[in-house]
C-alpha cells in the first residue's frame, strides 16, 4: 500500500460544524491526504436517511467512521439536549475515540494515523491524540471575532462580568456595558459577545465547556480558522498574541467550490442531517436578481409560537419575496399552524419548506439577503447572521444593510 499522510477530521456533531469540517477535509484529500471522517453514531444513521447512500460510502481513501457520544439513542440531541451532550463526549466520545484510532493504527487497508484535526470545541481529542504521539490541530469554525469574544471568558470572570448576578441583568440595561479592555474590539458591549456568558450560574455547563476548550486551544498554539486575513485582519492581529500559528483558509465554501470543480468525485460526498428539498431551486429561478429573502434558522434553535408569529409578520410586512425554511421540529412546544391570512399575505411571494440545499440558494442569482444561522459557511452577498444561542439578540443593532430588518424586534429574551 502506498504510503500518505493520514489526517482523521472530527467535527462537533451539529450541522453547522460538520459542513466546515467536511469542506476542510475535501481540501486536505484533494493534497493527498487519506481522510477518515468522523461522525457520531447517531448522527450516522440520520445521515443514511437522509442522503443520497453514495454520499456515506467516501471515494478512494476518503472514508467515514462513527464514534459514540455516550448518549441513548432516544436523545433527540437537540438545543435543549447541548448541555448534556457536553457532559457526556468528554468521557464516553474520548473513550470511543481513542478505540478508533487504535483500530485505524492496526490495519492493514489505511495508512497509519498522521494527524488529528479537530473540531476547536472537541478538544478533548487533545488527550487521545497525545497518547499515541499524533500532531493534531484545532479547526474552530465560529469567525475571528468570535472566536477573540471565546478567548476573553476566563477574564469576564475573573473581572465579575460574569456570571449575571440575577436574572433582571438580562432585561435592566446592564448587556449594554461596554466592554473596553478587549483588543480590538472597540465599542464592543456584553449583548456583542458570545451568550454563554448570560447566566447566573457560575457552574453553568455551555459556559464551562467553552472555557475550557478555548483554553486546551492556547496550549496547542496552533489553530485553523475559516476566514481570510482581509476580512478580520485587526483581531487577527491581536490573536496572535494567544497563538503561534493561525491559520486562515477560508472561505472555504469558495475554495471547496473550486477543489470540486477539478474533482468531480467530491460531489456525491455530502452530510445534510435534514433531508434538502431541491424543488425551491425551481422557484427561485423565477425571480429576479436579488430580490428574495432568504431565512432559515439554523439546525439547532427552537422557537416560542409567539416568536415565529412574529417572525412571520415581520416578513410578510416587508413585502419582498422570500424563501422561508421552518424545521419540522423548529417550534418548541408543538407545530405551528400557519394561519391563512398569513398565506394570503405571501402569495405569490414567499415559499415555506422543511430544509433545502443551503449553499445553492444561497448562491442563487435571485437571493439579494439572508437572515440564518449559518455562521460563516457562506459569506458571499449579504449576510444577517445569529448563533445558535444567540437567537435575534442582536436585531437591534441591525441598520439597513438588510432592508427586511427596519423594525426593532428587541433581544429576545423569552418576552
Amino acid at each position: 500500500m502506498e504510503w500518505k499522510p493520514h489526517a482523521v477530521c472530527i467535527p462537533l456533531p451539529a450541522q453547522g460544524h460538520i459542513n466546515p469540517m467536511l469542506k476542510l477535509a475535501k481540501l486536505l484529500h484533494s493534497t493527498g491526504f487519506h481522510i477518515t471522517f468522523v461522525h457520531t453514531e447517531f448522527n450516522y444513521e440520520r445521515l443514511v436517511k437522509t442522503t443520497d447512500e453514495a454520499s456515506m460510502m467516501g471515494v478512494e481513501d476518503f472514508q467515514f467512521v462513527t464514534v459514540s457520544d455516550g448518549l441513548p439513542q432516544s436523545n433527540p440531541r437537540g438545543i435543549l439536549d447541548l448541555p448534556a451532550l457536553c457532559v457526556s463526549m468528554p468521557t464516553h466520545c474520548k473513550n470511543s475515540f481513542r478505540k478508533l484510532i487504535e483500530k485505524l493504527n492496526s490495519s492493514a487497508d489505511v495508512p497509519p494515523v498522521t494527524c488529528v484535526v479537530s473540531d476547536g470545541v472537541m478538544s478533548f481529542t487533545l488527550e487521545v491524540a497525545r497518547e499515541f504521539n499524533i500532531p493534531e490541530i484545532l479547526f474552530f469554525t465560529p469567525s475571528a471575532c468570535g472566536m477573540w469574544g471565546y478567548l476573553h471568558f476566563d477574564e469576564l470572570l475573573q473581572r465579575g462580568y460574569f456570571p449575571f448576578k440575577d436574572e433582571s441583568w438580562l432585561s435592566n440595561g446592564y448587556l449594554d456595558t461596554i466592554i473596553d479592555w478587549i483588543p480590538s474590539m472597540k465599542g464592543i458591549r456584553l449583548k456583542d459577545l458570545p451568550t454563554f456568558i448570560r447566566t447566573t450560574n457560575r457552574d453553568d455547563t455551555m459556559f464551562n465547556y467553552n472555557l475550557e476548550s478555548v483554553n486546551n486551544a492556547l496550549k496547542t498554539g496552533s489553530i485553523i480558522l475559516n476566514t481570510f486575513d482581509d476580512l478580520e485582519q485587526e483581531v487577527l492581529s491581536a490573536m496572535k498574541s494567544k497563538f503561534h500559528n493561525i491559520y486562515t483558509i477560508g472561505p472555504l465554501s469558495l475554495l471547496s467550490e473550486q477543489i470540486i470543480s477539478c474533482e468531480a468525485k467530491f460531489e456525491s460526498i455530502e452530510a445534510s442531517l435534514w433531508k434538502e428539498d431541491e424543488k425551491c431551486l425551481e422557484w427561485l429561478d423565477k425571480r429576479d436578481a436579488r430580490s428574495v429573502v432568504y431565512v432559515n434558522y439554523g439546525s439547532l434553535i427552537i422557537m416560542t409560537l409567539k416568536q415565529l408569529r412574529e417572525f412571520a409578520w415581520g416578513l410578510a410586512n416587508s413585502k419582498y419575496s422570500f424563501l422561508w425554511v421552518i424545521r419540522p421540529n423548529l417550534v418548541n412546544g408543538g407545530t405551528e399552524i400557519i394561519s391563512q391570512d398569513f398565506l394570503d399575505e405571501i402569495k405569490d411571494r414567499g415559499l415555506i419548506l422543511d430544509w433545502c440545499p443551503q449553499e445553492k440558494v444561497v448562491g442563487h442569482p435571485s437571493i439579494g439577503g439572508f437572515l440564518t444561522h449559518c455562521g460563516w459557511n457562506s459569506i458571499t452577498g449579504k449576510h444577517f447572521t445569529w448563533g445558535a444561542h444567540d437567537l435575534l439578540a442582536i436585531f437591534c443593532r441591525t441598520t439597513n444593510e438588510l432592508p427586511l430588518l427596519v423594525h426593532k424586534v428587541g433581544d429576545w429574551n423569552g418576552d
